[in-house]
């Protein structure tokens, strides 16, 4: 009897998908997060069983609706793409986000990075970057033997999970694919994608100047 009571409080707990908190700052936290999680969509698009969010709430605990977090970028290897109000772990066969990402603003405090790092050790966090791109400053730390450790030099890191590059360069950090591109916006990659268009465009023009019809090549 006390257990068909507990089920049925257990049930009826409601998981927010909103802690009413402003997903970024100011501009230049916002355009890394949504850059981040842009360039790892792209990554894994091919991959179903890859799960990438940008500031979406973690609950770890079925029954406990206040611990909580909802790290700037996670990705969860295991869990298939799809829409999502919040991350209930205990629906996604109990796997917990494997690397989480925080972009800082002059607004977040030790008190509130300690509270994560506290949430992410406990919770099973394999990879933890942090990036504070008003002062151009990176950290990350890999779970160990005993727990999340940190990585003593990030400069030229590769994720073990994500096999990205991380190069600490001035003015800002460079992230880079497992093939060697790099990370870019969607304004950079429509301007590539734009310069592409405008060589092959020419190289066409000279090929029919020269009676060659490209499209017969």
């Amino acid at each position: 009897m006390v257990t068909q009571l507990k089920n049925e409080t257990t049930s009826n707990i409601i998981y927010p998908d909103s802690d009413g908190k402003l997903m970024a700052d100011n501009t230049l936290q916002f355009r890394w997060i949504t850059m981040i999680k842009a360039n790892l969509d792209w990554l894994f698009s091919q991959d179903s069983n890859v799960f990438v969010a940008g500031d979406l709430l973690w609950y770890p605990l079925e029954g406990d609706n206040k611990k909580r977090l909802a790290p700037d970028v996670m990705v969860v290897f295991g869990r298939p793409k799809g829409e999502r109000g919040s991350y209930q772990q205990w629906k996604e066969d109990n796997i917990a986000p494997q690397v989480v990402f925080e972009i800082l603003s002059p607004g977040n405090t030790q008190t509130e990075m300690s509270r994560k790092l506290l949430f992410y050790e406990r919770y099973s966090v394999e990879e933890y970057y942090i990036y504070n791109p008003h002062k151009n400053e990176l950290s990350g730390l890999l779970r160990g033997e005993e727990g999340l450790e940190i990585i003593d030099n990030m400069n030229g890191w590769v994720s073990p999970r994500l096999g990205i590059r991380f190069e600490i360069s001035d003015p800002e950090l460079k992230l880079y694919y497992p093939d060697g591109d790099n990370f870019t916006t969607y304004t950079e990659e429509k301007e590539k994608v734009q310069q592409e268009k405008q060589r092959a465009d020419k190289l066409a023009a000279k090929l029919k100047e020269l009676g060659i019809n490209p499209d017969e090549l």
